[in-house]
């Protein structure tokens, strides 16, 4: 949620800004604005409510604003309504001091208070006003923008990315952090500070992660880094491998199509990586085959979609593996005083690897004891370097609000867990461990085939596309399935979405169907497709509408179902990374038929960075 970027170098600065915040547009926003500082010390800022592309027309690109150290942000409203007034940057009452800031000052009130008391007045209704004249206030003190940024941290409660331009330091950019993502990236005389990857890959793939509570000093060509007592801290710049044009729409009209087409690539570089040599190796990821036998339990932790993939991996994990597993919400398992073991094993599924909610359980789990794991896809980040083993997917730059190839990646990940505490704990033999190995590599493969059969899925959704009520019914993995295919069709087109446990239809959802509502059944398990399809006779019976997805050979399903989908064989407890597909492309096409911004659906952001 909102972005950030910082340039100082020897480039025009607006025009980076302008292109950083671009490829952060998909963190979600309301707001946008710049402030950049010249060599003779006048900071222009701009500010523009609504897409940023009214505030490139305000700057003619960037290209009307002189200076070569600017910061910028993409707001997305917390604290005060989304106008050019809240936008950031924000500024002191003399403007000498400007910043930028991510996250939720929690004590905001409190300080706002304090510093009316000292003199100070507030035009916006932001936190980020009082976080900025936070940092002033102890500029003054101490002057010092290391010794005021020390000061702000210990003082200000909350999460943050904070970024600051002082007037006594020209050239430079100071910035502090705690619980909110940020990284600094480092070219040949110039400096990069981005909230993700993708603003700054044209520029520079060399980049520094802060760890939190520290702080950063940036000057062009350099970084230093402190921790709260103001020592150096020594850090290694990491490598980025992903390619700039991962991050670009490549010729489609948006980038869920594109990342929906991504999804080969993504299962099989993932599942390669772990798997190359024909047997599951997890010694990059610290899971010793000592450690797969010591635990008694695995809890599975994560919000949205990345939740839906750990439901599917809970029924998979415990088929094959025998180990119980428990599935949990980040924002709830934080709050309901889980009971917790060294023998638990504690698994943090998320994209981003900055969810506030699933860093949080994170740090819970750990205190409690338990070991964890991170499910990750970007190197690096928070809950990367917070976790005591660390799985990274290789899904490559995620774009779109919705996600595709990610979750794709995240379940096939939770399939080569199972899979390996499966064979490990001696639940499976050698030849069955090896057939599930070639079934995971062979995914790819019918992945690629379904895409190529998506025409019927696009008229399908054009006549659906003005539906009031849809809903998903499965059972076991399915169930699973149908969560994530609800959340995508709710998620960007907007259209009122369901998913439920077949079996729980007629514990009152039934209530729910009238004449023409859209029923969604997935039956993918041979041992659970005529129940499924019982429940879908009991509501077409009621007037519902049936589309039924299938696996090759239920041509029963065709009886009653106004339209069908086959996905091809597979071993069953994979078919969700197969069942998933029709129904992202369903969700995709609805959107597009009702004119909606697919990329960017209202209120919604890509990575959910504050509780």
């Amino acid at each position: 949620m909102c972005g950030i970027v910082g340039y100082t170098g020897y480039r025009q600065a607006a025009p980076v800004l302008l292109d950083g915040l671009k490829k952060l547009e998909y963190r979600g926003y309301d707001s946008a604005g710049i402030a950049v500082r010249d060599g003779a010390g006048k900071v222009t800022l701009v500010k523009a409510k609504g897409r940023l592309k009214r505030l490139a027309e305000k700057t003619d690109d960037g290209r009307t604003v002189a200076g070569d150290c600017g910061i910028g942000h993409t707001r997305w409203a917390t604290h005060g309504e989304p106008s050019e007034v809240n936008a950031h940057p924000h500024f002191n009452d003399e403007k000498t001091v400007f910043g930028v800031h991510n996250g939720i000052i929690e004590n905001f009130t409190d300080l706002k208070v304090k510093l009316e008391k000292a003199g100070y007045s507030f035009y916006s209704q932001t936190d980020t006003e009082v976080a900025v004249k936070l940092v002033d206030y102890y500029y003054k003190k101490w002057n010092d923008p290391l010794a005021a940024l020390v000061s702000f941290t210990l003082r200000a409660r909350g999460s943050y990315a904070l970024a600051v331009m002082f007037g006594d330091y020209p050239g430079e950019i100071y910035v502090a952090r705690k619980d909110s993502p940020m990284i600094i990236g480092i070219g040949e005389g110039e400096t990069f500070l981005a909230s993700d990857v993708p603003a700054i890959l044209k520029y520079t793939r060399s980049v520094y992660y802060i760890g939190n509570m520290e702080i950063a000093r940036l000057q062009k060509g350099k970084a230093d880094f402190y921790d709260l007592d103001r020592n150096r801290l020594e850090k290694q710049p990491v490598a980025v491998t992903w390619d700039e044009e991962a991050a670009e729409r490549g010729g489609y009209k948006h980038f869920m199509m594109k990342e929906i087409h991504e999804q080969p690539k993504v299962v099989r570089d993932t599942v390669n990586d772990a798997a190359a040599k024909g047997v599951i190796d997890f010694s990059h990821t610290g899971l010793t085959d000592e450690r797969i036998r010591s635990f008694s339990e695995i809890w599975i932790v994560a919000c949205g979609s990345a939740y839906h993939a750990g439901m599917a991996a809970q029924y998979v994990i415990e088929s094959l593996a025998r180990i119980p597993v428990r599935v949990e919400l980040a924002s709830e398992f934080r709050y309901r005083d889980p009971v917790l073991s060294g023998h638990s094993l504690v698994v943090v599924i998320s994209q981003s690897g900055e969810t506030a909610d699933s860093l949080a359980a994170l740090r819970e789990a750990k205190e409690r004891g338990a070991e964890t794991l991170a499910v990750v896809n970007v190197v690096g980040s928070s809950i990367a370097r917070e976790a005591d083993m660390v799985f990274y997917t290789k899904a490559g730059p995620e774009i779109s609000v919705a996600t595709t190839k990610a979750y794709s990646a995240q379940l096939v990940a939770g399939y080569m867990l199972a899979v390996q505490f499966a064979y490990v704990r001696e639940k499976i033999g050698e030849e069955e461990y090896r057939r599930l190995i070639g079934e995971l590599k062979a995914l790819p493969d019918k992945i690629g085939a379904l895409l190529e059969d998506k025409e019927k899925i696009q008229k399908f959704a054009a006549q659906i596309a003005n539906r009031r009520d849809v809903f998903f019914i499965g059972r076991g993995v399915d169930y699973a399935v149908g969560m994530e295919g609800s959340l995508k069709l709710k998620e960007i087109s907007y259209i009122h979405s369901e998913a439920y446990a077949a079996g729980e239809l007629k514990h009152g959802t039934i209530s729910l169907i009238e004449e023409g509502t859209l029923v969604v059944g997935v039956l993918t398990q041979a041992r659970l497709a005529e129940k499924t399809w019982s429940n879908m006779a009991e509501v077409h019976s009621r007037g519902a509408y049936l589309m039924a997805l299938t696996s090759a050979g239920n041509y029963f399903v065709e009886d009653k179902a106004g339209f069908t989908v086959y996905v091809p064989k597979a071993e069953e407890l994979f078919l969700p990374s197969l069942a998933v597909v029709p129904l992202q492309l369903l969700a995709y096409y609805v959107s597009v038929a009702r004119g909606l911004d697919v990329d960017k659906p209202r209120n919604l952001a890509k990575s959910v960075t504050v509780e």
